[in-house]
């Protein structure tokens, strides 16, 4: 039996719905509609270096133009609770701070002591060096001692001269004694004249027994040393008080050095310095400062610092260069606040450091600018800024800088 249009028409019309509830089931598939939300959850970030923003890789290295370590990126709609009220803080994953390195340091109070270098040279006593004059004008004869370097003795002859004006005081004493019956004031003012051109009485005495008189008369040193310098030959003539020789004591000598402005607030009188020579090595020698120029050189804005050593053996010699450290704490002896040096970050005049918030879920960062006091080499003197007990970014300090510059937040730049 043929069926009739009607049951032709609901046949139609009823695979018309099926075929509308199969299309609507395969276009909605909700089954896949949540696979692309995880996949969308589970997409890889993307990494990008904190100097060059502009590189953006999908996956961790090194950035090609400077190679630094790559870090994450941060999506646009992430945020988090410590930094969503505070534009100033930064934070970085636990994963960004395991790739960038970064660690903190707690600020603590300790005493401020530096460890000074110091460079100088070896120098002689000044208080022991003595010129050596000619009392009397006259013509050198003949030199004992005839070049730089060479030692001498207290009361070994260094020179002769031959002087008119010592013949002529020769023969007064003579013509004094002669006389001395009759005017016994005329001895004793001769013998005194002979002593003031530093003849001994020895000499006078042998001058009138004997009546000889001579013009040369010999210059004796008055100290022992080294001849530091030599002002005549022979044959020059000198006049009265002419300087013939310097001669210096090595006996004990002088290392001065020279001290940075800036180390001055350390050093004193009396601390304790070790000090090295080239000229002989593996062996250290100790001392203490003895004085401090109260005069800058205005060239190398340097004062000198001198250091006192005995010389018995003459191992140290005037012009050696030497090297000496000294530990020298502040002259108040309180304890300060000391942080590393990496921790800072110099911006001109100013200097910043990275403060780790306490109690945050995300470690979280804000930027201080500090007051620095005096350098202790691998650390700095705080003054004001960050409290003790705070923690302070000492590795990856420039990485959390340039995080907060990505973010469009306060950095060292502003």
């Amino acid at each position: 039996m043929k069926p009739n249009k009607k049951q032709i028409t609901f046949g139609v019309a009823t695979l018309c719905l099926v075929a509308l509830l199969v299309a609507a089931v395969a276009l909605w598939r909700p089954w896949e509609r949540a696979d692309d939300s995880t996949a969308t959850a589970v997409a890889p970030k993307l990494w990008t270096c904190a100097m060059h923003p502009q590189i953006k890789l999908d996956k961790p290295g090194k950035c090609p133009l400077c190679g630094m370590t790559l870090i994450p990126l941060k999506p646009a709609d992430e945020s988090h609770e410590a930094t969503a009220a505070d534009s100033s803080a930064v934070s970085l994953t636990p994963e960004a701070m395991a790739l960038a390195r970064v660690e903190t340091t707690r600020v603590g109070r300790q005493r401020a002591v530096k460890r000074i270098r110091l460079y100088g040279t070896v120098q002689v006593d000044e208080r022991l060096s003595r010129s050596q004059t000619s009392h009397f004008a006259g013509r050198i004869e003949r030199l004992e001692v005839d070049f730089t370097g060479q030692s001498v003795r207290q009361g070994q002859t260094i020179a002769t001269i031959y002087s008119p004006e010592l013949l002529t005081a020769q023969q007064e004493l003579l013509e004094a004694v002669r006389l001395r019956a009759g005017n016994p004031a005329l001895l004793p003012a001769a013998r005194e004249k002979l002593r003031l051109w530093k003849l001994s009485d020895r000499q006078i005495d042998e001058l009138e027994r004997s009546g000889d008189t001579s013009p040369y008369i010999d210059v004796r040193a008055n100290t022992d040393g080294i001849v530091t310098r030599k002002m005549v030959n022979q044959g020059d003539y000198v006049q009265r008080g002419g300087v013939l020789f310097s001669v210096a004591s090595l006996e004990h000598v002088w290392l001065l050095f020279s001290a940075y402005e800036a180390d001055l607030p350390f050093l004193a009188v009396g601390d304790r310095v070790e000090y090295t020579l080239q000229a002989l090595p593996g062996r250290v020698f100790q001392g203490s400062i003895a004085f401090i120029d109260p005069m800058a050189d205005a060239a190398t804005r340097t004062v000198s610092v001198r250091v006192e050593a005995d010389n018995p053996r003459g191992e140290l010699k005037p012009g050696m260069y030497a090297n000496a450290t000294a530990l020298a704490p502040l002259k108040d002896g309180a304890e300060r606040l000391v942080v590393p040096k990496s921790a800072l970050l110099w911006t001109g005049k100013r200097a910043v450091v990275y403060v780790r918030r306490p109690k945050t879920k995300v470690p979280t960062f804000e930027m201080r600018e500090v007051e620095i006091g005096p350098s202790l080499g691998d650390a700095y003197v705080v003054l004001s800024g960050i409290t003790e007990g705070e923690e302070v970014v000492t590795q990856g300090t420039f990485v959390v800088d340039a995080s907060a510059q990505l973010e469009g937040k306060r950095s060292m730049m502003d």
